[in-house]
């Protein structure tokens, strides 16, 4: 009979199947991450306090129609380009440094002319935008 006590081998940890799926993962995310910055507009939203207003200087309008007409303070461009937009949007400021602009669009109006009055906007440095919407009455059908 043999009483010695048996020595046993301790367990072996792989450690292989564990780093593989680590770097399967770290691969993972690393594929599906996106490094492209999206450029975004930022829209001063207005609020609702119930105080009073300061006076302001006068406010460019801007107008877009359904049909891709631009109306700015008056003055018609029909279908304008950016740099044209750009031109008249800037003749109409005058010296104003920082104007407020208010933009009106049509509700079937293409989303893609308010985009680019807004872009041209912001390329032009003004930050006071104005998006203006019209409420509905309870009695239209």
């Amino acid at each position: 009979m043999n009483l010695a006590p048996q020595s046993s081998e301790e367990p072996d940890v792989n450690l292989t199947p564990m780093i593989d799926v680590v770097f399967l993962l770290l691969l993972f995310f690393m594929v599906s991450t996106s490094f492209i910055r999206e450029s975004s507009l930022k829209v001063d939203l207005p609020e609702t306090a119930g105080q009073v207003l300061a006076v302001q200087e006068q406010a460019i309008d801007i107008i877009i129609k359904l049909n891709g007409i631009f109306i700015i303070n008056g003055n018609t461009l029909d279908n304008p380009s950016s740099e044209q937009l750009s031109t008249y949007l800037k003749e109409a400021v005058g010296n104003v440094e920082d104007p407020h602009i208010i933009i009106s669009a049509d509700a079937k109006a293409e989303y893609q002319s308010i985009v680019t009055a807004m872009d041209v906007a912001q390329q032009l440095g003004y930050t006071k935008l104005t998006l203006a919407t019209r409420q509905t009455t309870s009695d239209t059908p």
